[in-house]
């Protein structure tokens, strides 16, 4: 349970792909000028990286050592391109959106990297959960900083719904101040630096006020409990 707790909680928080590790900052950037582009992103980078690192933990044993690095690549890239596919096919319109930087999910050193440093170390079921929980994670910071952009900028949320969750979702835009002309730099590609370091500086700050642990006393010279 331990352990379950511990992938998790570092997926999520501790270890975060996008507010600690810092990586995949391309399409974090480039994507996340709104809710709707910011969530479409996360969830396909998402699959893959649950996908690649159950396929890359399931053939751990099998593959040489030699070759590991091209073979999870390949790996990735088949469920890139499957993701891709899609997207192009069900949802076109957001696909142009997103454009190359669905492709570039391949070369995301988040997934390269879990593939390497956990997929191929640990069994199926926890390569499955930390795949999960660090694309849950990646997905959450694409989607404040998404979130925190659209709403500077326009001030609304969820504009364009329908290009994710299909016509019903058309009337899903939150106007949040009405009349609203929009902070143009908001959702120009300096204001994704600024919105990014603003999350980690927020997240930064609520770790330093939350009780450090108190350490254990230990007892100098103690001698152990004879057998």
């Amino acid at each position: 349970m331990s352990a379950t707790s511990d992938i998790i909680r570092n997926g999520l928080w501790t270890n975060n792909p996008g507010l600690v590790q810092l990586l995949g900052l391309c399409p974090l950037l480039a994507v996340s000028n709104s809710v709707v582009n910011a969530l479409g992103l996360g969830l396909a980078t998402l699959l893959v990286l649950t996908a690649s690192n159950i396929a890359v933990s399931a053939i751990r044993d099998v593959v040489r050592d030699e070759i590991r690095i091209p073979v999870f690549v390949l790996v990735i890239a088949a469920f890139v391109t499957t993701v891709e596919l899609a997207m192009n096919a069900w949802l076109h319109e957001l696909y142009t959106i997103l454009g190359i930087f669905i492709p570039l999910i391949v070369t995301n050193c988040a997934i390269i990297g879990r593939a390497e440093a956990f997929a191929s170390r640990n069994p199926v079921a926890h390569a499955a959960l930390d795949g999960f929980m660090m694309g849950l994670g990646f997905a959450l910071a694409l989607l404040a900083l998404g979130a925190l952009r659209e709403l500077l900028g326009a001030g609304t949320l969820l504009a364009d719904a329908e290009l994710l969750f299909g016509p019903v979702a058309e009337s899903w835009t939150i106007t949040v101040i009405p009349e609203f002309r929009g902070f143009l730099l908001a959702i120009l590609p300096p204001g994704a630096f600024i919105g990014l370091a603003l999350l980690i500086a927020a997240k930064n700050a609520w770790e330093r006020r939350q009780p450090k642990p108190a350490a254990q006393p230990t007892t100098a010279g103690a001698e152990p409990d004879a057998a």
